[in-house]
């Protein structure tokens, strides 16, 4: 008879407190989330290729998590907070993770088949934020901005010896646009190739490793990019401290603002936020194209709101109260596909660090309450509407599969059950969210203590089923056995 793993008592009325949460809702058929944003033909594959999935940032995926079944999850200790998990056409996960000694952001190649690292590289460090976010090219190379501001493509291959190894096949400094103490908080490319970059200091420009050029443009004195930027054939989305922009470039790369849209960034940043502003990297979606429209959330106060724009003029469609529910603040993209958008609250969320130039949070501190809801954009554009709002306690960016037509994510209970505390001995559970009623339908059981605390980060759906999500101390693959 197989040995039965013992599960926490804790873990066991948390994950049944999970399970009540959208207990109300009616059951009903799987919609429809399509299309999603086109395919960038300088860009890994779709749903692998960056943090957010494509360069639209949609945060979904036409691959399929775990399905129905026992699942196996797998802890790969990597001693490394691991924010970006990105998988490429052969198949082979390729991490950026910041070692928890000495934060010298490290890529790590992992097996397909375990998640152990095959392979690792350091890249030069640069702020906590810096080197976060990366993308993989339509070459598997991951495309990442380290300390010293230069641009780096860095690919894998086997040794002689039949291992693997990690090298930079191309470097562009960035240092004749970037100024020193600045970093690179975003890049991804747009459909001529160039990588667009966005800067802590507010600083937004394109580098074309082919040619050498560098150009930038500073948005308006005080605005910073605390997120990364969003491309799509209409232009590069970047929402700043204050605004949200959509931008394009000139023949020669130099970069103009198209339209501009400020929004509420409320009187300090909150509790469970990085920064004083939305937390949002930008996110196309739309029913017709897959980027008809633009989305961030703000940071009104007490109550913050979904603003949909109309890519092409900026134009607002509309701006609706969310997380109603929970905790009413998010430091997380939002999930846009079709007609619909999701966003969960990170509102009063744990972080064991914060970047130096964070600012207090009003309140000084708050219990983490959770919260996710869905808005769906009007059929004729004419405005939204909220469709349901749950107090669902996402430890991760959720992300949307439009082939299994579930939204999945990492769950946090608390050691205390039905509590909004937080605790280095909260339980931790991959979930699975019906986006039809914002029911939570499954929960799976992966560890108790901050070993795997998923620190808001996003997983990332690759074939085969399986998904990687990063944790504080190294990533979790999750399987079908």
């Amino acid at each position: 008879m197989p040995r039965i793993p013992l599960v926490p008592r804790t873990a066991v009325l948390g994950a049944a407190a999970l399970l009540t949460l959208g207990a109300a809702f009616p059951a009903q058929a799987v919609p429809v989330f399509d299309p999603l944003p086109p395919h960038n033909p300088y860009a890994g594959p779709q749903g692998t290729a960056t943090m957010h999935g494509d360069t639209g940032s949609s945060d979904a995926t036409p691959l399929a998590g775990p399905g129905t079944g026992s699942l196996t999850p797998r802890r790969v200790a990597l001693q490394s907070a691991c924010p970006t998990v990105l998988v490429g056409s052969d198949g082979y996960p390729v991490a950026l993770c910041t070692p928890i000694l000495g934060q010298i952001p490290t890529v790590h190649l992992l097996d397909p088949a375990t998640g152990d690292s095959l392979a690792q590289l350091e890249i030069a460090k640069g702020s906590l934020l810096g080197g976060v976010y990366a993308y993989l090219d339509n070459e598997n190379r991951l495309v990442a901005v380290d300390g010293d501001r230069t641009l780096l493509r860095i690919a894998h291959r086997r040794t002689a010896s039949g291992g693997w190894e990690l090298y930079v096949t191309g470097s562009l400094s960035l240092a004749s646009a970037v100024p020193e103490g600045d970093s690179v908080t975003g890049i991804s490319p747009d459909w001529q190739g160039r990588v667009w970059f966005a800067t802590g200091g507010g600083l937004v420009g394109t580098a074309d490793d082919r040619t050498g050029a560098v150009h930038a443009l500073p948005l308006p004195a005080g605005e910073r990019i605390d997120n990364s930027i969003s491309t799509a054939p209409a232009g590069t989305a970047v929402a700043t401290t204050q605004a949200t922009y959509l931008l394009t470039a000139s023949n020669d790369g130099t970069p103009a603002i198209v339209w501009r849209q400020p929004y509420d960034r409320g009187p300090a940043r909150k509790p469970g936020q990085l920064s004083w502003g939305t937390g949002s990297t930008p996110t196309f979606f739309g029913p017709r194209n897959g980027t008809d429209y633009l989305t961030v959330v703000d940071n009104a106060a007490p109550t913050e709101n979904l603003l949909v724009y109309r890519s092409d003029t900026g134009t607002q469609v509309c701006s609706v109260p969310v997380l109603k529910a929970g905790g009413s603040g998010s430091e997380n993209s939002p999930i846009g596909a079709g007609n619909s958008v999701f966003v969960a609250s990170t509102y009063g969320y744990p972080y064991p660090a914060l970047p130096d130039d964070a600012g207090p949070s009003t309140p000084a501190s708050a219990g983490f309450e959770g919260g996710l809801s869905r808005v769906d954009v009007r059929a004729d554009g004419s405005g939204c509407d909220l469709k349901w709002d749950t107090e669902v306690r996402s430890a991760a960016v959720p992300r949307l599969s439009t082939s299994d037509g579930l939204i999945h994510t990492i769950v946090r209970a608390p050691a205390l059950p039905f509590t909004n505390t937080t605790s280095i001995l909260d339980s931790f559970f991959y979930a699975e969210i019906d986006p039809a009623t914002g029911k939570t339908v499954r929960t799976h059981y992966l560890g108790t203590s901050a070993l795997y605390d998923t620190l808001q980060m996003v997983g990332s759906i690759a074939p085969g089923r399986v998904i990687y999500q990063g944790t504080i101390t190294g990533i979790l693959r999750i399987s079908n056995s």
